[in-house]
């Protein structure tokens, strides 16, 4: 008789994945809001917004993931960020519809689970999700051998989000003599990384141990900087004043985002001088050879998220980003 050969022969331990979960169970319950139905395991999540909150509401949803960042990750072994750039990809481009983030859901491929890492990253997500304020509500862990080299994983996430119609923002009241204003970004993003890494590891072959004169930490530590959470302030901002217009600055910059919410007839006009571009930004046009244009069309420069505001609304927009932090 030929041996038997299990699943686990083939490299898929469902066991070990088990125990994985249950590790990050108790971070993954700490995120659960008032609309969560049910438990952990099941095989579909169930929620239950608030509907007397809204008179009419509209559920908004995205998808996105972390691109090469990735690749930073497993080239430092820092696996504890990732996960909040994954929720951050997702809640931010919910957010300039002027939706409140519901619930997330994370998809996370490996060939084999290597429960370190996963405790950690499924942490971090668990993290993002506290930071925006919404439920991490179920998920999907697949194990895929031969599929993906050695110590990697890919990251894919979905979020569900709601707002009242009359309150959804879709730039149709954008007018000429709005303001533009700029939240500040905490470094590169999720975004760029395919040329970040051509750039500057394979043609200038800094370490990522190094430490660049301009930057304060290690240019390791610099790169995988987790994209900034704009949910929770941009929400307390939306019930004191008119927001006209909202983008999220990922890939395709300012002159690929701030298009996508502009009536026909509007042109906006930014003034580059106005903030100070981070060092990272420099270095990078420095590397690469880019014109100002092409940087603004790759990265964003230091700006996270744009809103598009009345004028006499400015002062008290520009007082109310002061007040608050977009870290936590």
């Amino acid at each position: 008789m030929s041996k038997k050969i299990t699943y686990k022969d083939a490299g898929v331990d469902i066991e070990l994945a088990d125990r994985a979960l249950g590790s990050v169970t108790k971070k993954i319950r700490s995120t659960f809001t008032p609309g969560v139905i049910g438990n952990l395991g099941g095989f579909a999540a169930m929620f239950r917004p608030d509907w007397k909150k809204f008179h009419d509401p509209v559920l908004v949803s995205a998808t996105d993931g972390v691109g090469t960042k990735l690749k930073i990750a497993f080239m430092t072994g820092m696996h504890g960020t990732v996960g909040i750039d994954l929720v951050a990809m997702n809640v931010n481009d919910l957010l300039v519809t002027g939706a409140e983030p519901l619930f997330f859901l994370d998809y996370f491929a490996t060939g084999k689970i290597e429960p370190a890492t996963f405790e950690t990253v499924v942490s971090g997500i668990a993290q993002g999700c506290s930071m925006a304020g919404c439920a991490l509500i179920g998920g999907e862990t697949a194990e895929m051998p031969d599929f993906y080299d050695a110590g990697e994983y890919d990251l894919a996430g979905f979020c569900v989000g709601i707002l009242d119609k009359s309150k959804a923002i879709d730039g149709s009241k954008i007018k000429p003599g709005d303001v533009v204003l700029g939240i500040g970004s905490s470094g590169l993003h999720s975004n760029g990384f395919s040329l970040v890494r051509k750039a500057l590891l394979e043609k200038e072959k800094y370490s990522l141990s190094h430490k660049l004169p301009d930057l304060e930490k290690t240019l390791g530590e610099e790169l995988i900087t987790p994209t900034r959470i704009y949910v929770k302030p941009v929400l307390a901002l939306l019930d004191q004043v008119s927001v006209h217009g909202m983008a999220h600055i990922t890939g395709g910059g300012f002159y690929g985002n701030i298009p996508r919410i502009l009536p026909d007839e509007i042109r906006v006009g930014i003034d580059s001088k106005s903030w100070e571009v981070p060092p990272i930004f420099k270095i990078l046009k420095s590397s690469t050879g880019l014109d100002d244009r092409e940087m603004f069309t790759t990265f964003n420069m230091g700006i996270g998220m744009i809103m598009i505001i009345k004028e006499e609304d400015t002062d008290i927009a520009i007082k109310h980003g002061d007040r608050n932090d977009y870290d936590h």
